[in-house]
């Protein structure tokens, strides 16, 4: 038996070198039929043995089905990277880091100074994060990122990746490794000639493969992955990225070979320009560029922000553009009743996803984009990060069919009226999508809240027990609901008790709920603390409107008339006698001594540990006048993770921007 486990070791230790040789240097010492021999001979001493030692190829095959997914807690949070979606952003960016460093001399003038930022510039691949965790050189755990504190444990899946190693050198403690799992392109190419459902793009085919519940079919898509990071290491540490990179190499990592050092970040612009020029040369999949300090006590002094660390960022690339043939142009009903032209295009790949849908946001749309005869013809279109697809124009003169416009609702047949560059649908009462789209919005988390509510929801009751408006809503009984088709006595009665708590929703909330058109909850709130009552919010006139924060003439005359028309009154006057109260909430108590007393704040992004409503409590209770749009008169912009155009806006207009949650909190004595 001894002799067995010998030369099983052998061979474990052979062919994990010509794995190691073959998927991650991509320099091959063996022939195909030499390697399959050692790898059969392995096979059948394991299945005479009965033995399969923990670092076995064997475990690559993928396993039995698994029943779910485990949740694991890393070491060490996996953090998101703050983003520059352009040069400015960059050097934004890097005077933030050279302002971080002064200060942090200043402060330890008894401390080696921290020297000059040097810059690494990595390739930000596309695919799916992997976190990887090693014991005493021992792979025993993998997982997704998850919310970057706890993610999925994914080992099975991952033991499939041929070029991710099952045991390294390094046997000194624990550690965690980061990268991301990728498919290639050429391997994705091969795999669909093949395969009898094709997959569609290299994304999607690795995030897929390594969250399914079965390891054979992540086996199937010969993964690969990309090594980048140690965020956990125990007996190990590094002066500088360079020798962070040397440890992953060293300990068999596959490190992606194209990684640029620069001293200036005038040389991080021109690496920058380089890799968005060569993207389509690589056989993988990126969606930009990562920039980080080399030197890792720079790193650790400047720290982190809730969300990002300090000495990092990542480098968007510009959106991709490319042609394509408009198809057909169908037309979508809104809950407002607006009609949305919808492009359908001939199926084209585009930053990494298979492209059939195209936005077209009116008529004047078309028309300025001369596409108003451009059906079968050549079109330019640009997809940017997760936004749909967008139409830019004809791609070239050749003459198209005509884009018809409708005269009528394609849902209701009614006549559509156009008001500026858009077309209405003014059967409120009888439009189905209309009726679904508002009851679906009045029942939202923001709106009235009623929980376990969906569009299938409101479908179900449309055709089933003719909701028309949400004021039928209240109006239903359990023996509605219990006939239902899904719909047992503990969902119905589930349904009715969320109505009935929606009923004590306050008033900005109600306001929201009601859809009124060309106001956000900014606007609805700012009418509840204004007016304080329902009643003096549905009398109010547009001149008085227009004297009130962000309203201007359009928005003002769009509450007057939604208020006045009779359809809305009478919903409001029937949900009001079924219960519902739309009260505003007790005025709080305000302080005049904070630093934002008087103040205009707007709230952009996703706050780390508190929703923009929570902090717009806190922010005005400290007296500040919350807005829902940024001018010269914006004072202060709280901008969380995936802040967008008002962000850019503050920063053009010189605005203070807050981008630290922590530094909001100390600013509001929390």
């Amino acid at each position: 038996m001894n002799a067995s486990m010998d030369r099983m070791k052998e061979l474990i230790a052979l062919i994990t070198e010509h794995n190691y040789y073959y998927y991650t240097m991509d320099q091959p010492q063996l022939n195909d039929a030499d390697y399959d021999k050692l790898y059969d001979e392995l096979v059948a001493m394991e299945r005479e043995t009965g033995v399969t030692l923990p670092d076995s190829p064997t475990l690559r095959v993928g396993g039995d089905l698994l029943k779910g997914f485990e949740p694991h807690r890393h070491r060490a949070r996996l953090w998101s990277l703050d983003k520059a979606q352009d040069q400015e952003d960059l050097l934004a960016w890097h005077a933030r880091v050279l302002r971080a460093i002064a200060d942090y001399n200043a402060k330890n003038p008894n401390q080696e100074p921290l020297p000059d930022p040097s810059y690494v510039i990595e390739l930000k691949f596309d695919g799916l994060t992997l976190n990887l965790t090693y014991e005493n050189g021992v792979l025993v755990q993998a997982s997704t990122r998850g919310n970057g504190t706890v993610g999925e444990g994914i080992l099975a899946q991952v033991r499939t990746i041929k070029s991710i190693p099952l045991t390294i050198p390094f046997t000194g403690g624990i550690i965690e490794v980061q990268g991301e799992g990728i498919m290639g392109l050429s391997v994705l190419a091969k795999y669909n000639e093949t395969a009898v459902e094709p997959l569609k793009n290299a994304r999607n085919a690795a995030a897929g493969a390594l969250r399914n519940l079965n390891p054979a079919v992540t086996a199937e898509r010969k993964l690969d992955a990309f090594i980048y990071n140690i965020g956990y290491a125990e007996g190990v540490s590094f002066r500088d990225h360079r020798e962070l990179q040397q440890f992953l190499k060293n300990n068999r990592f596959k490190v992606n070979p194209y990684v640029k050092y620069a001293d200036t970040i005038e040389e991080v612009q021109a690496e920058l320009v380089e890799i968005a020029a060569r993207r389509d040369s690589f056989d993988f999949l990126i969606d930009g560029a990562v920039v980080k300090l080399t030197d890792m006590r720079t790193r650790e002094a400047l720290g982190y922000t809730d969300k990002f660390p300090r000495w990092a960022v990542a480098f968007k690339f510009e959106a991709e553009e490319t042609t394509t043939v408009l198809e057909s142009v169908s037309w979508e009903v809104g809950r407002t009743g607006k009609i949305t032209p919808v492009a359908r295009v001939e199926a084209v790949e585009l930053a990494g996803v298979t492209v059939q849908n195209c936005t077209l946001n009116n008529i004047g749309d078309i028309e300025r984009k001369n596409l108003k005869h451009a059906l079968g013809t050549l079109v330019s279109i640009r997809r940017s990060n997760d936004v749909i697809p967008e139409i830019l124009g004809k791609a070239d003169d050749e003459p198209g069919q005509e884009i018809v416009y409708p005269r009528v609702c394609p849902s209701c047949s009614t006549e559509l009226e156009q008001r500026g560059a858009h077309l209405f649908c003014n059967n409120k009462l009888g439009c189905r999508p209309q009726i679904i789209g508002r009851i679906t919005h009045f029942a939202s988390r923001d709106a009235m809240d009623i929980e376990s509510f969906s569009v299938m929801t409101a479908e179900q009751l449309y055709a089933d027990c003719e909701v028309r408006d949400p004021a039928d809503l209240y109006a239903l009984s359990f023996d509605d609901l219990i006939k239902l088709e899904r719909f047992g006595e503990k969902k119905a009665q589930k349904l009715l008790d969320a109505l009935e708590k929606s009923k004590s929703r306050d008033l900005a909330a109600f306001l929201f709920a009601l859809g009124i058109p060309n106001t956000g909850k900014a606007t609805t709130k700012m009418l509840a603390d204004h007016y304080r009552d329902l009643d003096a919010v549905m009398r109010a006139t547009a001149e008085e409107l227009v004297g009130l924060p962000d309203i201007g003439g359009i928005v003002a005359e769009s509450i007057v008339g939604f208020f006045a028309d009779p359809i809305m009154a009478d919903s409001i006057a029937r949900m009001r006698a079924l219960g519902v109260k739309a009260e505003a909430e007790r005025a709080p108590e305000v302080r005049t001594d904070s630093v934002f007393s008087g103040k205009t704040v707007v709230l952009t992004g996703t706050l780390p540990t508190m929703t923009r409503d929570e902090a717009a409590k806190l922010l005005e209770a400290q007296g500040a006048k919350i807005s829902g749009s940024v001018s010269k008169k914006t004072d202060f912009v709280i901008a969380g993770e995936s802040a967008g155009s008002k962000l850019t806006k503050a920063r053009d207009l010189g605005v203070t921007v807050i981008d630290d949650e922590a530094e909001l909190l100390r600013l509001l004595g929390q």
